[in-house]
Parts: C-alpha cells; structure tokens; sequence
C-alpha cells in the first residue's frame, strides 16, 4: 500500500491548484483524493501515484503519455481533465492525474450484490465497448479492464445505470516502474489476457479478452480464474472459459469469441458494440450476430418507355381559294405529315413523325380554316332553309356581315358561289 503521511499529504495543494481531501481510494501503485480545484472552483478525484527514483527521462515518459490520455473525450470514459508532476519532495517526485469526479458504485460492489440480468448487462457491456472502439481506434490499449475500474452511472432517474470506463492507460504509466523494478506482469492477475500471462506483445484483442472475462463474471457472479498471479495466469493457458449451460446461445458464442486463446480470433470492439445494442431491443436480451450482414441488391428492372396511342382522329380542312389543302389520314396508326394536294392522298412519309407534326400550321392559317369551315356551314343551311320556302318569300342575295381585306374578298367569292 502507498504510505501517504497525513501531516504532508492530507489539506495540501498538488500542482499549485489542487487540494487535497479525503481518500476514497486505494492501490498497490496509487491512492485516489476528493480534491478541490482552486482555480475552478470544482470537486475533482485526483490520483497520486507512489514515489519514484528522479529518473528525468522516465518522468518525460510519463508526463507526455498522461497528457496524451488528457486528450480522450468519450460519454463512456472518466474524463481526464488534467496530469502533472507533483515535485514538493523533490527527491521523491510523484505523477498525478486528475479526474472527473464520478458518484455511484463500481460494477465490483455490483456483482457482490447479485449478478447482473442480461439486459442490464447488454447496456453496461455495449457502453464498455462503444469506450474500448473510441480509444483503440487512437493506438491506446487499456491493458487492465475488470470491475473494478468501471463505475456505473445514474444520468437520468429511472433510466438503466450507465457505465464509465476509469484509469484508462494507468496500467502502461505502472508498466515502467513495476517492470524495471521487479519484472513482475502489468494487470489484474485475474483478468490477464493468455498474451500478457506470457509476457508477449499486447494489441486490442487483449482487452478484448480481459472484457470477456468481466462479462463473464457479471453472469456467473464469480471471478473465472481466482488464485495468485501465479495459479491465475496458468489456468487460462489450460482451460477455456466455462460458460453455463442454461445461458442463451448468443450470449455463449460472443463469450467464446472475446474469449479465444488466439488475439486473431476475437472480434473487434465496435462488432461487440453492434451486437450488444441489437440486444437492447430483442425480447430475448440476446445479442445479434458477430458476422456483418450481406447487402442485398436487388434485380434490375428493364426500362420500357410509356407508349403513346392517339385517341382522337383530326378533321380534313379545305380552303380552295387558298391553293392549300391537308388531308385526313388513311388510318388511326398513321404517323407521318398529310400529303398536300396534287399528291397521292396515300403516299407516307418516310420518317416516323408523331401524329400532330402534319398540323404544324401558323396561327393565321388555322384561324382562316376555321372562319371558313364556320362560314361554308351556314350558308349550307341557309341554301336548304331557301329551297324549302316558297319562291316568291326568298330573296335575291343572303346578307352577310361586312369584312374587310382578303378574308372580305373570299367571304364574297363563297357568296357567289351559293346563290341560285
């Protein structure tokens, strides 16, 4: 245990801002103080390590790995809010860290409470592991995950407890010292990853393993591999996880999965995240599948362009006078323009031309056709009106209103042409 003099330690300022208040935690490398910030005016945990040889390169080592883990922002880890070097004894300099300052219990008093049910342990595991994606994916192992170092949140009443991820790379700050000076392994006996057992190169997947243990331990309520650093390590080198019976399969398979003796086989932190959320909303509490899901394509299908059929057939307009005639089509499928008069009135074009492209008129002609076909109408009925009358009762010219210009002159060419 650290010695911590009360007298020198206890109502003291570390780092020209932080003093120091009651311990709410203890280790073999560090003690944890509710410490007040001064300049802030804020309540603060503070973790202060144990005295070290005044190695100055070791200590850069160490300032400039703190300040990097200074940097880490994520809801599901304990924010780092500040690091430095607390050098009152100046033969006995002593990193700090300080923290966000987090109430509630860690999931350690939990299990000793009751194991955790599956849903509520699908909400804690897919926030652990939403943290572990977030700092893997910047090059950062935490290398000591168990229950102790997750603390569980209430953020809202009545909603489930959230976890928070704490000491995030303490175990790489410990790892100088307690390697140089014994050679003893960095971690948690009981939640060593095989590789750290064997003291061989560390990646993600070693905390994969180390959070498949947890989980485990959530379940069953007891630690998988109890004994001496000793008796811990080996077991986990000769046996597998044992995984209960009665647990449901989708459980049991992502278990076996964290928990493989080969890093290769273990899945990432963000599929364990995926899968564990899929379990929030299954009635079951059942995670999904690790493998990711196929894309679909579906078939092409073939473009065919709306065919337009004309409904309606257009009438023949004739206008002598003008020199100009347009002739009905042959038939309801004909597509190209009228033939003019002097033609064939069967002739077709040889381009394929919508039906209306033959009434491509100006405005006045159309005009002109139209006043005619009005016209040449009612003189027919007045020619019929005449002839059924008596003679003596007709009169000599049928009177028509007065036009003027070349539409005048053709409306008295008609009237000509109709009288008796």
């Amino acid at each position: 245990m650290v010695a911590d003099s009360p007298s020198s330690i206890r109502n003291e300022v570390v780092g020209g801002r932080y003093r120091l208040g009651e311990v709410i935690g203890r280790g073999g490398m560090s003690s944890v103080y509710c410490a007040r910030d001064e300049n802030l005016g804020r309540d603060v945990a503070l973790k202060l390590f144990a005295p070290q040889a005044p190695d100055t390169e070791e200590l850069k080592r160490q300032e400039a790995e703190i300040q990097l883990l200074a940097t880490l922002n994520h809801p599901s880890l304990v924010t780092l809010f500040d690091a430095g070097i607390d050098s009152r004894i100046p033969d006995e300099p002593r990193p700090f860290l300080t923290m966000e300052l987090v109430e509630g219990q860690d999931l350690r008093s939990r299990i000793r409470h009751s194991t955790v049910p599956l849903d509520e342990l699908a909400v804690i595991g897919a926030g652990i592991a939403d943290a572990l994606a977030y700092v893997h994916g910047l090059g950062i192992i935490h290398r000591d995950i168990k229950p102790a170092n997750i603390l569980l949140v209430q953020i809202r009443p009545g909603e489930p407890l959230r976890p928070k991820l704490t000491d995030f790379g303490i175990a790489r700050i410990e790892d100088g010292t307690r390697l140089t000076a014994t050679g003893t392994m960095v971690g948690t006996a009981a939640y060593l990853s095989p590789e750290q057992a064997m003291g061989a190169p560390l990646s993600p997947a070693s905390d994969i393993y180390s959070f498949g243990l947890v989980l485990l331990e959530c379940i069953k309520g007891v630690v998988e591999y109890p004994g001496n650093a000793v008796e811990s390590a080996v077991a986990r080198l000769h046996r597998a996880p044992e995984i209960p019976e009665d647990l449901p399969r989708e459980w049991a398979d992502l278990l076996r999965s964290m928990t493989a003796i080969e890093p290769m086989e273990r899945p990432g932190a963000a599929d364990i995240e995926r899968v564990l959320r899929q379990a929030l909303v299954s009635p079951a509490s059942t995670p999904g599948e690790l493998e990711p899901e196929a894309t679909l394509v579906l078939p092409a299908m073939p473009f065919r362009p709306p065919s337009i059929t004309p409904t309606h057939s257009y009438p023949t307009v004739s206008a002598e006078s003008t020199g100009e005639s347009f002739a009905e089509p042959e038939a309801a499928g004909q597509t190209g323009p009228a033939a003019p008069a002097g033609q064939a009135s069967g002739r077709r074009s040889a381009g394929k031309e919508p039906l209306w492209s033959g009434l491509r008129l100006s405005g006045k002609r159309l005009w002109v056709a139209a006043v005619l076909l009005v016209l040449a109408a009612v003189a027919a009925v007045a020619a019929v009106t005449a002839s059924l009358l008596p003679s003596q009762s007709t009169p000599d010219v049928v009177p028509y209103p007065t036009v003027s210009g070349t539409l005048g002159d053709h409306l008295k060419e008609l009237q000509k042409s109709v009288e008796p």
